[in-house]
């Protein structure tokens, strides 16, 4: 039986949704071939060990549990770790980086290809030279002014941190002043910023997991009951809905399909992504928005639920990411 280890929390902006993913694959995971143990860790980035017994994990700091002090000694002792941390520190390649340094197996995109997806900026460039159509976008810096972007990009904008997750610290913005207001907003959460054009399109979002190759899930369309999908309309607004599968003709899908498994092995990634794209039916043109290497793993989010449209389970889509790890 493997010993199989779930991270979750981490001191990122996102620490509440890795919670939430841990809550339905603690739930789910298969017990009777795996032996679970599961760490939280704080925002403060202290690792403490969770008991299963304790039942909401956002309040997990008010449990009695043992905090870890010899981290690495801890995590070699098991056969496999499950990271379930957005943000960063958690899929930007640095727990990634520590883990591949000892040897230690685990699910999930390595090290350079977690940081280089995490980074909306680099991943850009990259989708960019694999000829995958993206939307027009400026990389803001110290050396850059708001003439620049102005002169690049015709209003209205999108502004969001190069590296984060869950649509935190992004802004849509339509004339200069809301613009520079934005640039302030992103750089709270990061030290570089992305400005891309707004256009208005379907948002779609397809699965890829690797199990002795690359499969494509069906693909699934978000209705924000926002204008965008930022962190709201994710994660407080009932109102926002997805559908499994999308209403899409024939020929879309196979484009973005095709677009999905090209940016998988272009940016060298393993086990599993989700990939974010946008649709733009006026136009009929399709664009790859971004790689999510350890995306939302609740029951209900995307990530599962396409696969488990697809015919598998929760607990196959947990058991086969363990097995391939």
């Amino acid at each position: 039986m493997k010993k199989v280890l779930i991270l979750f929390g981490g001191n990122s902006f996102e620490h509440n949704v890795s919670c939430l993913s841990a809550t339905s694959i603690l739930e789910n995971i298969d017990r009777t071939k795996f032996e679970v143990t599961s760490v939280v860790i704080s925002k403060n980035n202290e690792w403490y060990l969770y008991q299963d017994s304790i039942n909401h994990l956002i309040t997990w700091e008010t449990a009695n549990i043992k905090k870890i002090d010899n981290i690495i000694d801890f995590v070699k002792s098991f056969d496999i770790v499950f990271p379930v941390l957005h943000g960063a520190n958690g899929e930007d390649g640095r727990l990634q980086g520590m883990l591949d340094l000892f040897n230690i197996k685990y699910v999930g995109c390595k090290t350079l290809t977690s940081a280089l997806c995490m980074d909306k900026v680099f991943s850009k460039y990259i989708f960019n030279y694999l000829d995958i159509p993206q939307i027009p976008f400026v990389e803001v810096t110290e050396d850059i002014t708001l003439k620049d972007i102005i002169k690049t990009l015709d209003f209205p904008m999108i502004v969001k941190p190069a590296n984060g997750g869950s649509s935190i610290g992004i802004s849509k913005v339509n004339n200069k002043r809301e613009l520079k207001k934005a640039i302030i907003e992103a750089f709270n959460y990061d030290k570089k910023v992305l400005v891309e054009k707004f256009i208005t399109a379907r948002e779609l979002e397809c699965a890829v997991i690797y199990d002795k190759g690359i499969i494509i899930s069906s693909i699934g369309e978000i209705k924000a009951a926002n204008e965008f999908y930022d962190y709201n309309a994710k994660y407080e607004n009932e109102e926002s809905y997805t559908i499994v599968p999308a209403d899409l003709n024939t020929n879309i899908e196979e484009e973005i399909k095709n677009y999905a498994e090209r940016a998988f092995v272009g940016v060298n990634a393993s086990s599993l992504a989700r990939m974010d794209f946008l649709y733009d039916e006026i136009n009929n043109k399709v664009y790859l928005n971004e790689i999510n290497t350890l995306p939302g793993f609740t029951t209900i989010s995307m990530y599962p639920s396409l696969f488990i449209n697809d015919g598998y389970t929760y607990t196959d889509i947990i058991t086969t990411l363990i097995d391939n790890a």
